[in-house]
Order: C-alpha cells, then sequence, then structure tokens
C-alpha cells in the first residue's frame, strides 16, 4: 500500500510536503484504504466507524476536522478551508442517516477531496482560490436563496394561517 502511495507522488522534501504525506495517508485510510474483493470499489475505516450510531459519526467528524486543522494551520485560504468544511458538513449530515449514511461515506470519501484541496492549494495556489471563491459565492447565494425562500414561506403561511383564524373566529 505504500508502494503505491510512493509511486503517485514523489517522496516528500519540505516539512510542508511531508505534512501533506502524512495527511494523504490519514485520508486514504479513512476513505480509500480497505478494497472490497474482485471489484474496484474501495472503503476506508470512517465507513466502518458510521457503522456504530453516534460515536461513529463523531469520531469520523473528528479526524476530518484534524484534517481541516492541520489545513488551517499550513496556511490554506479560507476559501479553500470552507471547501473542506462543506465537505465534512455533507459528509456529516448524510452520515447520520441510519444505513444509507454508511454507503454514501463510503462513496463520498471527504477526506481525500479535502487533501486533495490542500495539495491543490499548494501546488496551484491561484487555481485553488479562484475556484473555492466562486464556489464560495455559490454556496453563499444558495443560502441567501435559501434564507429569502424560507422568509417568503413563513410570511406566507402565517398570512393564510391568520385569515383563517380570522375566518374560524
Amino acid at each position: 500500500m505504500a508502494d503505491q502511495l510512493s509511486r503517485r507522488t514523489p517522496p516528500a522534501t519540505t516539512v510542508h510536503d511531508r505534512q501533506i504525506e502524512r495527511l494523504r495517508t490519514l485520508a486514504h485510510w479513512l476513505d480509500d484504504g480497505i478494497p472490497v474483493p474482485g471489484t474496484g470499489f474501495r472503503f476506508g475505516v470512517d465507513a466502518i466507524l458510521d457503522i456504530v450510531p453516534v460515536l461513529g459519526d463523531f469520531a469520523g467528524v473528528g479526524f476530518s476536522s484534524w484534517i481541516l486543522l492541520q489545513a488551517s494551520r499550513m496556511g490554506a485560504s479560507k476559501t479553500t478551508l470552507l471547501r473542506m468544511l462543506w465537505n465534512i458538513g455533507v459528509d456529516a449530515l448524510v452520515g447520520i442517516v441510519p444505513a444509507i449514511g454508511v454507503f454514501f461515506d463510503a462513496a463520498w470519501k471527504a477526506n481525500l477531496k479535502n487533501v486533495a484541496l490542500l495539495e491543490g492549494q499548494a501546488l496551484h495556489p491561484a487555481e485553488t482560490h479562484r475556484a473555492s471563491r466562486k464556489f464560495a459565492v455559490v454556496l453563499l447565494t444558495g443560502a441567501a436563496l435559501l434564507a429569502i425562500g424560507a422568509a417568503a414561506a413563513t410570511w406566507f403561511l402565517l398570512r393564510a394561517g391568520s385569515a383563517l383564524l380570522r375566518h374560524t373566529f
């Protein structure tokens, strides 16, 4: 397994490279370290942890959050950290759904995505920053539209309920 990782990337030479290599190894074991015999599918310890209700979810989010913390310490941009947080959030929210969460976690691979974002930040900072900024704009726009929609729906329901109560009494 270590041979496969070393063939994919050159040996780490700087402290930063060694940190990314350690995070890549952790993400590999969390998301992709266990092959399913006879298939090309792989899953990791994070999916196994999800089998244990609540505690497994907390442990998985804990490992993912540690990768996020290390990325922050390594100087990842705020927008890249936001993308990483999004990956962790999606993994956590869907992961709490019994049965479905385990399979989603095995397929989503949030930790590998996050390490790839961190590597992209290190190798191509301008491109990664632009892509992360676009993601942040789309995410914040979506959140604003969702909030506006929720406020409009609430206003409509309150108004309809008020009208119904006036006609009832």
